[in-house]
């Protein structure tokens, strides 16, 4: 059953980088000046899957970073599944996804090195990924903006509250 969970995994990345290669195809060359909330999402649900694999790598933790491979897929695969038309596309969501898709192939290069040779072709790249420098990692997309707080009532839990990082007491008590 290994085995079988092994190759569907690799069968389900083969399938989601032919997906985001046909998305990629309309990315413009240029890196855009805003990104949207889909597209924002996108890159940093792909920074913070760069930044663990590589500390895991370090590590030498393999069997983590093969998870933090499969739960960075899941999010470009309903990132994916968001989109309701292709003219929902925009220009930046396609940046982001091309980006995203270097970054997932360049995560599994050292543990599936053919299958990433193959799916780097397929984003249309020239050359080899064993070839290519290690993703440069953006630290500000690891920031996130909104704190979620437990709130209790005599001790006991009783709810959560999201909060921008940022707020003041006063605020985090009247939410």
């Amino acid at each position: 059953e290994g085995v079988q969970g092994s190759w569907r995994f690799v069968q389900r990345l083969w399938r989601l980088i032919g997906e985001i290669a046909e998305i990629a195809a309309r990315a413009p060359t240029g890196r855009p000046h805003a990104f949207g909330e889909a597209g924002l999402a996108v890159r940093k649900a792909a920074h913070v899957a760069l930044s663990k694999v590589s500390e895991d790598i370090d590590k030498l933790r393999f069997n983590r970073c093969v998870a933090h491979i499969y739960e960075f897929a899941n999010a470009l695969g309903q990132a994916i599944g968001a989109v309701t038309s292709p003219s929902a596309l925009t220009p930046d969501f396609a940046y982001a996804m091309r980006e995203a898709g270097d970054i997932l192939v360049q995560l599994f290069a050292p543990m599936m090195p053919h299958l990433a040779e193959e799916c780097w072709a397929a984003l249309g790249h020239k050359g080899m990924v064993s070839m290519q420098p290690w993703p440069e990692l953006e630290a500000a997309l690891l920031v996130e903006n909104t704190v979620t707080l437990p709130v209790q009532v005599n001790g006991k839990k009783r709810a959560d509250v999201t909060v921008p990082r940022d707020a003041k007491n006063a605020d985090i008590e009247a939410a």
